[in-house]
């Protein structure tokens, strides 16, 4: 099936969310509306349109005008299997003593690791990326330094790729939370893959927004792989739920970013404890 996009930026999260509820009531309407902040300061976002169909050019130009916004950017996306693509380039990913793998590699796993299995066509977050590579490192690290995580949450879980690890190597179950219904439904399918099912607890949420955050809390470890922004207002809830002496591992952030975070979560009460960068992106591990 043959796709459209349409992309436009405008100033501001108030702005870019009134486009985006417009663009939903279009004719033909679009097959989903995406909102991103652009991590460069800037103070834009991004709003996409993905259609079946080709959109209503006039409609969109309308909609620009309107908000404020900058020029549609229209683009025909040819037919693609994606699971495919994605088995054909998705090779897995080594973090310590992490192996990270989707079920078409399974006769490569090795036997002295932890395994993770992550399917093909739940790809987001599955180490490949600087961010949830650098977090499994730092989980590394800590499980090498002797740490046993007694309490364990994962914020903004996606994968759950984060969670899992966790209760690989720790006793006790790890509480995996994400605001994205299908990203909490994707978790519980990863985790009873890697039959962690028992290991797990995943619950729709916005940040510690929910009963079993609040009851179990506080952690001795936090992950939360999101982004700049989140990260940053996040920075005392996570504090406030944070164990005296436990740790708490960030990333979703750009290596120039990582100064804004720290400020912000030393200022809650926290200490750097270890900063790694891969590539563009860099990776937190801070200790209350």
């Amino acid at each position: 099936m043959t796709t459209f996009t349409a992309l436009t930026t405008v100033d501001g999260k108030e702005a870019a969310y009134a486009l985006s509820e417009a663009m939903e009531r279009m004719d033909p309407e679009p097959l989903g509306v995406g909102v991103f902040e652009l991590e460069d300061g800037s103070g834009l976002w991004e709003i996409g349109g993905y259609f079946t169909e080709k959109p209503d050019l006039a409609a969109l130009m309308l909609l620009s005008v309107a908000f404020g916004a900058g020029e549609f950017a229209i683009s025909e996306v040819p037919e693609t299997d994606w699971v495919a693509k994605v088995k054909r380039e998705l090779q897995p990913v080594v973090a310590g003593q992490f192996f990270v793998y989707g079920s078409h590699d399974a006769d490569k796993v090795p036997t002295d690791c932890e395994p993770l299995l992550i399917e093909a066509a739940m790809a987001f977050g599955t180490g490949h990326h600087g961010t949830t590579l650098g977090c499994l490192r730092a989980l590394d690290r800590l499980a090498g330094q002797g740490y046993v995580g007694q309490n364990v949450a994962d914020i903004g879980c996606g994968t759950a790729v984060l969670a899992m690890a966790a209760a690989r190597i720790w006793p006790n179950p790890v509480i995996a939370s994400d605001i994205d219904e299908v990203a909490v439904d994707v978790a519980r399918a990863n985790a009873a893959a890697n039959n962690l099912t028992d290991r797990m607890i995943c619950v729709e949420a916005a940040g510690f927004d929910h009963p079993t955050l609040h009851d179990a809390a506080p952690f001795d470890l936090i992950f939360a792989n999101i982004l700049k922004g989140p990260l940053i207002e996040l920075a005392p809830d996570v504090a406030a739920h944070a164990a005296s002496g436990g740790y708490v591992i960030l990333s979703g952030l750009l290596v120039e970013q990582a100064e804004d975070v720290t400020a912000a979560y030393v200022a809650n009460g926290l200490t750097l404890a270890h900063r790694e960068d891969i590539g563009e992106w860099s990776t937190l591990t801070l200790q209350k």
